[in-house]
């Protein structure tokens, strides 16, 4: 696997919506996102046609995320946030161009889909790090966010994951500015939940959002045959719309019936968001969501890959702290230290 070259604070950086251009709709947190990218990051934000219009159609998401990576001027490629048709992009992609143009891409959940491509074209891409979540964040950036976010930017080389000390799942209206001036609802940390296996493994990192995954198994289109993802390290999370425990259940029972399941060397599994502003749940009804889930994924893990290392409740998706990953990259996973560490 390519690591691409990185950026280096005065870089220009492109700004895209490859899924969608909610940045049309809710520019405050966007804005906020682009202030703080050139005040803490250092990086010029490069905006393109589609970052903004919404209903912009897949080809001309494609030209955009063409030009990003073709122009020499951009060293690296961030997304405004995910959506949830980024699939149909795929078709109109240029995998020559891109493969000719290696860059460091950043995104989260619908964004599984642009991952996935560059991990099939060779190239390695970051989970997280989106402008609107993590850089336009309510009151100000998550420490622990931006630590991961500029080792992955800026450093390189092995990076340690640790659970956070505080973290949330909520968040407030973008639609109103003012919201942006309060800092978010923390709770205590909980710690990371270690299961199955006890042999420390490595491997290449693939996964992303289970709902997005599960699409892409579907569509039968992009995926590498079965058996390159050998000794691969799984990574999934899922995304606000809080899909059941029956359904999580599910997509890996058929992930297992695939024999695909059965490949990977470890599991790490990203704390489920319980709570969303247009389901707001009480703290017992989020306690009962994330038990639920996790159980789902603790049966199918016994049942078609029992002894591999799984670690539940890592903040690598849709919760804060939304820590990075390297899509495509190595993890290492030591079940006796209880550490994970990343390659960036």
């Amino acid at each position: 696997m390519l690591i691409p070259p990185r950026p280096r604070p005065g870089d220009r950086v492109a700004v895209l919506s490859p899924a969608a251009a909610l940045p049309a709709i809710l520019p405050a947190p966007f804005d906020l996102g682009l202030q703080r990218m050139a005040d803490e990051l250092g990086l010029v934000p490069v905006e393109y046609a589609t970052t903004r219009k919404w209903g912009s159609s897949p080809a001309e998401r494609a030209a955009d995320v063409h030009a990003a990576f073709a122009d020499p001027t951009i060293a690296a490629v961030m997304t405004s946030i995910g959506g949830n048709d980024q699939i149909k992009v795929l078709p109109h992609l240029d995998a020559d161009l891109i493969r000719a143009n290696p860059k460091p891409f950043y995104g989260l959940s619908d964004n599984t889909n642009l991952c996935a491509h560059l991990s099939n074209l060779g190239i390695v891409s970051y989970y997280g790090g989106t402008v609107m979540t993590v850089l336009g964040r309510y009151g100000s950036t998550n420490p622990h966010s931006m630590e991961a976010l500029r080792a992955a930017l800026f450093d390189g080389g092995w990076y340690e994951l640790r659970p956070a000390e505080r973290w949330t799942d909520m968040g407030k209206d973008w639609a109103d500015p003012a919201n942006l001036l309060e800092e978010p609802e923390m709770f205590p940390g909980t710690g990371w939940q270690w299961h199955g296996g006890a042999d420390p493994v490595e491997g290449d990192l693939w996964g992303g959002c289970l709902e997005i995954v599960d699409w892409n198994l579907r569509a039968a289109r992009w995926l590498r045959p079965d058996h390159e993802y050998d000794g691969h390290v799984l990574f999934l999370e899922t995304s606000e719309e809080m899909p059941s425990a029956s359904y999580v259940y599910e997509v890996m029972m058929c992930l297992g019936e695939r024999g695909l399941l059965q490949r990977f060397s470890a599991l790490l599994m990203g704390r489920p968001k319980g709570w969303e502003l247009e389901h707001q749940t009480t703290p017992q009804e989020r306690t009962a969501y994330v038990e639920a889930q996790h159980e789902s994924v603790l049966r199918a893990m016994r049942e078609y890959s029992p002894d591999v290392p799984v670690v539940l409740d890592v903040d690598l998706g849709h919760t804060d702290p939304q820590l990075v990953v390297s899509y495509g990259g190595r993890c290492r996973i030591d079940p006796g230290a209880r550490t994970v560490a990343v390659h960036y």
